[in-house]
């Protein structure tokens, strides 16, 4: 492997092994669900290699991504009701618009909470139903239970991925990095594949 790459990852490895770390976690994981080209998932996998090696503390990694997760999304879905009317005014000047609208309020009736959970492992996909749901004004308590399960079913599933890598490879911590990486684009690109097959099969079916 080039000495380049292997020096990153001796950086790396000093960078997240700081306590300061949880206080990034927590913060990127805020923005991401507003921002989503903020890279919250790497960050966490990285804590979680650092709590494999011994470095940080997974139980700390967990908690600062699970609840940076929750806040982020809570406020995406404020940010939706402030934009509420606006918004539906706009929609529901066309039938096409209206159309859209209802189409994206029967899916989140229909499929919702599992909807929320499963947007959060898709790039961009937790930000648009956050949104969303804060747009066609889902009921707010209805929304806090879904967020707070889909933010602690990502942490820990980002984290404990780091981790195992961690453990596993703990005298290498290049390659722990790079099989936690590896294993979690591989997840994205899988699920990402799903879902497009799924919604093929839904527009044939249709």
């Amino acid at each position: 492997m080039p000495p380049y790459i292997n020096e990153f990852f001796d950086w790396l490895k000093d960078f997240s092994s700081s306590p300061w770390f949880y206080l990034i976690i927590f913060v990127i994981a805020v923005f991401d669900s507003v921002l989503p080209v903020v890279p919250s998932e790497t960050l966490v996998i990285i804590g979680g290699v650092a709590a494999g090696s011994g470095s940080l503390s997974i139980t700390f990694v967990v908690l600062c991504a699970a609840s940076g997760a929750f806040i982020g999304d809570n406020m995406s879905y404020l940010l939706g009701r402030e934009a509420s009317d606006a918004i539906t005014r706009r929609y529901t000047k066309t039938e096409r618009g209206k159309h859209r609208l209802e189409t994206v309020i029967h899916q989140i009736h229909e499929r919702g909470g599992l909807l929320l959970i499963t947007a959060r492992f898709i790039p961009g996909g937790r930000t648009v139903l956050t949104l969303a749901c804060g747009i066609t004004r889902q009921d707010r308590k209805w929304f806090v239970q879904w967020a707070a399960a889909a933010a602690c079913i990502w942490a820990l599933y980002a984290s404990l991925l780091g981790f195992i890598g961690g453990k596993t490879f703990e005298d290498n911590h290049t390659l722990a990095f790079g099989v936690a990486f590896t294993t979690a684009i591989s997840a994205t690109i899988l699920i990402e594949l799903v879902r497009l097959a799924r919604k093929k099969l839904r527009s044939r079916a249709s």
